[in-house]
């Protein structure tokens, strides 16, 4: 159980999310008390896609630095990365509510540490009524995200599905701040495995957005000059 000050210093950290944000003081603290911190290395996962989670075992997943990337394997053996969990965000109640096995990979990206709440803390926290609705608003954002990314694939040109990406990821991606960040943090081969596109053609459209005065291209780097101007490419003319 962590000291009052490291206590102080995960509320701070966890806070910065809207969705714990929201949690009552109670449970909030409630969750810290019953969670166990873990250290991943970078590229270390966490849990696979399939992996079976036994009664009693398992546990809900906060991520208090570094991230995670949710990934799974294409039929061509490639990587499909569906998002990266900044910290703040959390993760792994899939599993714990419907008993089946993991959806997806999740991954270390760079040096991590994560709050592991226990599976049996867990059920004791969906009793609690306002924690319980809590997990079903983070479900239901997950349902409207993953449409999202339906949609963007079946309707939307790459361009808008570039530009989509980009303001989500500028957004925290899973987080969805108010205010968008000025550089988004990922690289473009992470943002290809995102999209399922190439490193050439997403290299053709952030240069296309580039040249419009949306995006700003950099050594590793994607800023962002005009979220309106990045706005108006994600709706498809």
């Amino acid at each position: 159980m962590p000291a009052s000050f490291a206590t102080a210093e995960l509320l701070l950290r966890l806070e910065a999310n809207p969705w714990f944000a929201g949690l009552p003081a109670a449970d909030r603290k409630a969750v810290l008390a019953a969670s166990e911190r873990q250290h991943l290395a970078a590229g270390e996962m966490l849990f696979r896609q399939g992996d079976a989670v036994p009664p009693g075992q398992g546990a809900f997943y906060g991520v208090v630095k570094g991230g995670i990337k949710a990934s799974s394997l294409r039929e061509d053996g490639k990587e499909a990365i569906l998002v990266v969990l900044e910290a703040g965000n959390w993760f792994g109640e899939i599993s714990l509510i419907d008993r089946l096995p993991r959806t997806h990979d999740a991954t270390a990206v760079g040096e991590t540490e994560v709050l592991a709440l226990p599976r049996p803390a867990f059920d004791r926290m969906m009793k609690r009524p306002a924690f319980a609705l809590a997990v079903c608003r983070l479900l239901a954002g997950r349902v409207r995200s993953l449409y999202g990314m339906v949609e963007d694939a079946t309707l939307r040109s790459t361009r808008a599905r570039v530009a989509r990406r980009l303001l989500l990821l500028a957004r925290g991606d899973a987080t969805q701040a108010r205010d968008p960040r000025p550089v988004v943090p990922v690289s473009q081969e992470a943002l290809a495995m995102m999209l399922g596109v190439s490193r050439q053609t997403l290299s053709k459209e952030l240069q296309g957005l580039a040249r419009e005065g949306a995006i700003e291209l950099g050594y590793g780097r994607i800023a962002i000059a005009s979220a309106s101007r990045l706005e108006q490419f994600g709706v498809d003319s």
